[in-house]
């Protein structure tokens, strides 16, 4: 018995680790930018990876397997988060509106001829994008990387998460604001843009 099993015990594995190879490379990009550091990403993937070879028997062949495996990610994500007994981010987004870009171009003395907002991103850099992604708060920055990042749907995000359609919206939509203002904050001070009403400056 043993020696039959062993075939099919081997074949699962192949079957699993094919499956894990077409997800991998962003599966490691969402974890690294929830951790925030390439050691605790690498111990986040391997601990996702050893989670779904454990209920692989569970998996469905022909279902979104990208979906099932970040949802694995994400739920061992939460669990280390919860386990630093960190207290809760809070931050204020009210003040920042939905063309919060491009109102601030449009304010600013260098820059109202953009007009664009993407043109306002041509100033700023993959990685200060990337730290500005990472100082979301973590509830807003999951959302913003399974949606904008990762392309999933807000019915596929409510599953990964375990949370309403309506939630992940909110927190799309906020995460979303506030990352705006983040990339504004740091053109304007890395850049020395100043808007209506300050004074002059060398710009860009």
């Amino acid at each position: 018995m043993a020696a039959a099993g062993a075939p099919r015990a081997e074949a699962e594995r192949a079957r699993f680790e094919a499956l894990v190879r077409q997800h991998l490379d962003a599966l490691y990009g969402a974890a690294l930018r929830l951790t925030r550091n390439r050691a605790d990403a690498e111990d986040l993937i391997q601990e996702t990876l050893l989670k779904a070879w454990r209920s692989f028997h569970t998996f469905t062949e022909g279902t979104n397997a990208r979906a099932w495996l970040f949802r694995i990610l994400m739920n061992a994500h939460i669990d280390r988060y919860r386990k630093t007994a960190r207290e809760p981010e809070t931050t204020d987004v009210e003040d920042v509106g939905e063309f919060y870009l491009y109102n601030k171009v449009q304010e600013s003395e260098q820059l109202r001829g953009v007009g664009d907002p993407e043109k306002l991103l041509e100033h700023v850099m993959e990685h200060q994008v990337r730290e500005a992604l990472e100082s979301l708060p973590d509830h807003f920055r999951s959302v913003v990387i399974l949606a904008d990042l990762q392309g999933f749907s807000y019915k596929e995000i409510a599953d990964i998460l375990g949370i309403p359609v309506g939630t992940v919206m909110s927190r799309l939509f906020r995460g979303r604001r506030l990352l705006q203002r983040k990339l504004w904050d740091y053109v304007r001070s890395h850049h020395r843009i100043t808007t209506a009403g300050e004074g002059a400056s060398v710009g860009l």
